[in-house]
């Protein structure tokens, strides 16, 4: 089974991923779309799925999901250091990091 820390805790003043002083935004590690899915119920507690986020600047948020599927988030992204260990994360995370306190980086996202 999947272990997935407790992080309700107080909103910290810094990106959890690339510890930038910005405006943050909750990231659930296992996404609330997915809470009532077998496989999801299966692995993870009630308490597990509910609690387990992380305050991200908005541009690291932005290019986890624009990354991952949120099925793929939850079952193999489901904590701070799967995240960390994803190549694609830590490559934008020590990018981003360089970057001023208000910075916005330019989505390469497709929109239709």
């Amino acid at each position: 089974m999947n272990q997935v820390v407790s992080q309700l805790s107080s909103k910290p003043v810094h990106c959890e991923l690339c510890e930038r002083a910005e405006t943050l935004t909750r990231h659930h590690l296992i996404p609330r779309t997915h809470h009532r899915r077998k496989i999801f119920v299966k692995r993870f507690t009630k308490q597990q799925m509910t609690n387990s986020i992380l305050w991200l600047c908005r541009p690291c948020h932005s290019h986890i999901h624009s990354s991952f599927s949120e099925r793929d988030l939850g079952l193999q992204y489901s904590s701070r250091e799967a995240l960390l260990n994803c190549q694609e994360i830590t490559e934008f995370v020590d990018w981003i990091k360089a970057k001023p306190a208000g910075f916005k980086p330019k989505s390469n996202r497709k929109r239709w």
